[in-house]
């Protein structure tokens, strides 16, 4: 563990973040220009992201820029359409002009390799930031204090403490109790691949059928182009991986319209596949108690519907900073005024986008035969999908994005 005294550590400024994915790092970038004194406590010797590809928003891609990420090639700009698996256009993701003008930065969506936007970020760390090895045991709360302990015997005293620490958070836990993780009902096989010939520029498709989503949209990966494509299938817990995944995927677009039956020749399954099942917890009303606070998946997993994940933790990251500018860490008061205003901004607000996800999830894997036929002759011949979108996904998103004022151009 690095020595505290290499690094200032100023009582009523330190702050300790246990994990270090997109949201802990976000959230050290965000608080480091604030003027605070950071450490990120990671259990492996060196932080790997995990999965392929990523969508990453607009407003998500303006606070990357306002931590000093160049944007210039950074990912693949998309236009988002929604069809069956025929092919047919159900509905297409509207862009919203005041958003693109207010950041300087056109459509919604960008798709780029998971590894290469969290490199940028940790680029961004100045040494000393990131300890490694550190494998959080517990905390205790005393006074104006957190001492933090590791499984090693180690300890360290700070004035706030961040769960940062994923979906199985021990932060989380000690503060909330077990979080009751569910199950979903469904597995993800996120892939990626170099270009294939025949597929229109920046169009990017999410596509169902009866059973599957299949779906892909263009990326950048090192400043190269090409593709993220991805399956969403209903399996049960526990349910065994298929002994050949090739096959079995490659088996599932059978049928399906070009070029989904193509992405499966073209990708190399040891190296450019990830799968997992996904499992969510009941929704929280609070991410916070005492000088604890959470964010990401340690309180918020998200299903892949809301193509959100990385997105969502890099937005609590920010806004944790962004709420506790010049507050003394000192101050019980202060510290607890600014997790409430943390809360009022982002608790109900993804609440709605993980509730809504996993929704969709229900709805499109597991309604009832006769349900899921009347739903697809809906989806397919009328506005109902286009309205679902464009109400409970892009309406909000779109008032925090006009609100994010500090980042507009």
């Amino acid at each position: 563990m690095t020595d505290m005294k290499e690094l200032s550590w100023r009582k009523g400024k330190r702050v300790a973040i246990i994990g270090a994915g997109p949201g802990g790092v976000s959230a050290a970038l965000g608080l480091l220009r604030q003027g605070y004194d950071v450490r990120i406590f990671e259990k492996s010797a060196e932080p790997k992201p995990l999965g392929g590809a990523v969508l990453l928003s607009v407003p998500v891609l303006a606070v990357l820029r306002y931590y000093g990420i160049d944007l210039h090639n950074f990912g693949s700009f998309t236009v988002t359409e929604f069809r069956n698996h025929k092919g047919k256009l159900r509905a297409k993701l509207p862009f919203n002009k005041k958003v693109e003008a207010s950041f300087g930065i056109k459509g919604w969506h960008y798709g780029m390799l998971r590894a290469n936007a969290f490199e940028k970020m940790m680029a961004l760390l100045p040494k000393g930031i990131l300890v490694g090895n550190s494998d959080f045991d517990r905390y205790e709360e005393s006074g104006d204090q957190v001492t933090v302990y590791f499984k090693s015997g180690q300890c360290v005293d700070a004035d706030i403490l961040i769960g940062a620490d994923g979906i199985r958070s021990k932060v989380s836990s000690q503060v909330f109790g077990k979080p009751d993780l569910f199950h979903v009902g469904l597995r993800v096989w996120l892939a990626w691949c170099n270009p294939i010939d025949g597929i229109p520029k920046q169009q990017g498709v999410i596509s169902h059928s009866d059973k599957y989503q299949a779906s892909y949209f263009p990326m950048m990966h090192n400043g190269k182009p090409g593709y993220e494509w991805w399956i969403v299938e209903p399996v049960k817990e526990h349910e065994s991986h298929p002994k050949d995944p090739k096959a079995h995927i490659t088996g599932i677009l059978k049928g399906w319209f070009d070029p989904l039956p193509r992405f499966p020749e073209v990708t190399d399954f040891d190296k450019q596949v990830f799968a997992w099942d996904i499992y969510n917890r009941p929704s929280l009303k609070k991410w916070s108690k005492g000088r604890v606070v959470c964010l990401g998946d340690a309180v918020h997993p998200v299903s892949p519907y809301a193509a959100y994940g990385m997105g969502m933790a890099i937005e609590d990251g920010y806004f944790l900073a962004k709420f506790l500018s010049g507050v003394d860490l000192n101050d019980d008061a202060a510290v607890a005024n600014g997790f409430e205003k943390f809360e009022a901004e982002r608790v109900d607000y993804v609440n709605h986008h993980v509730e809504f996800a996993r929704e969709l999830g229900q709805r499109f894997h597991h309604a009832p035969y006769p349900v899921g036929k009347v739903r697809d002759f809906i989806f397919d011949h009328t506005k109902v999908l286009q309205k679902m979108i464009a109400k409970d996904y892009l309406a909000d998103a779109e008032k925090m994005s006009l609100s994010m004022t500090e980042l507009h151009i």
